[in-house]
């Protein structure tokens, strides 16, 4: 009976691939659903688009502007800004519902498979982290090449 043994490794010493994102429809946050080459074997390409997909619509609808939205900046006016001491905005709003998303997204999906998905805002929204628990990073002096 052979016994297959997987090492977890810390985030911080492991393999990592970066979803970049996509400047195509104008500076809105989006990011590209190009399926890594890198988690091929690793996870579903539908569970990968509908993680991706549902990052992208999350962050539409922060952007989207709305009556709600002019009546908080008229608001945050009149109040000479204070009023954002007391409550959310919209944006932040959507903001924890992202990290609630990749955080369940973690829990049910991606740990399963030895992977962990970064909080988008963690990277400065510029990219979506995907750790390979499984897999050690580079060593000094190396680089991974990811496009």
């Amino acid at each position: 009976m052979a016994q297959t043994q997987t090492t977890t490794l810390s985030q911080a010493n492991c393999r990592k691939v970066f979803v970049q994102r996509d400047f195509s429809e104008g500076g809105g946050v989006r990011f590209g659903t190009r399926f890594p080459a890198e988690l091929e074997g690793k996870i579903d390409r539908p569970l990968f688009d509908y993680t991706i997909n549902t990052l992208n619509s999350l962050y539409a609808e922060a952007e989207k502007g709305s009556c709600s939205t002019y009546c908080e900046g008229c608001m945050a006016c009149l109040t000479a800004y204070i009023i954002y001491f007391c409550a959310e905005t919209h944006y932040e709003k959507c903001l924890k519902k992202v990290s609630r998303f990749v955080h369940e997204q973690n829990e049910q999906v991606w740990t399963k498979r030895g992977l962990l998905l970064t909080d988008p805002t963690e990277r400065g929204l510029r990219v979506v982290e995907i750790s390979l628990l499984t897999e050690a990073g580079p060593g000094k002096g190396e680089q991974l090449q990811s496009a």
